[in-house]
């Protein structure tokens, strides 16, 4: 199995701060602007924040592979009735059926945070056999002032000085 990570593109991830690293079976983003803020004078469009990656796996003839299990973390301050979610949407690359994890996070809060996704393993979606299909996967950060004062900012974010956000992917393979 090889992976290769063909594209990181979106408001959450411009050119150059997203950095993308493969292994046999897995790779990870480190995002240094992926970062979604409402109130306290945020712009208009600051309160959505989506990064799309596009990844191919190589595998040999006879076998598909499939998304089996990612991780986040990241850091958020949600004001008093304030509200994130951390959303996550995979598809293979021409195919209509899609999976979208959801994540919702509810101030006060002011603290890491993590998520993760693993499917029991008759729950993994696997690409089509005898297709070579990219994965496309979809991560948003989405901030919504709520009842919270909004003068004061609330954010869901990654940030360098604590780690960043980091995401991993690990990929499962078997025959067709």
């Amino acid at each position: 199995m090889r992976v290769e990570a063909v594209t990181a593109n979106g408001s959450g991830c411009p050119a150059g701060t997203a950095e993308v690293s493969t292994g046999t079976n897995t790779f990870s983003v480190s995002y240094r602007a992926f970062f979604a803020q409402a109130g306290g004078g945020a712009g208009e469009v600051d309160f959505r924040k989506n990064c799309q990656l596009n990844v191919r796996v190589s595998l040999p003839p006879g076998y598909t592979y499939g998304l089996a299990r990612t991780s986040y973390n990241g850091f958020a301050h949600l004001e008093a009735g304030a509200t994130a979610l951390h959303r996550v949407n995979f598809y293979f690359q021409g195919s209509t059926s899609s999976t979208t994890l959801n994540y919702p996070f509810s101030g006060p809060t002011n603290d890491e945070w993590r998520t993760s996704y693993r499917p029991d393993r008759d729950e993994i979606v696997y690409s089509p056999c005898g297709d070579d299909r990219n994965l496309n996967i979809n991560a948003e950060l989405r901030v919504d002032v709520g009842t919270s004062d909004r003068s004061k900012r609330s954010f869901i974010l990654a940030e360098a000085s604590r780690g960043a956000i980091h995401a991993k992917y690990d990929f499962t393979t078997k025959s067709c």
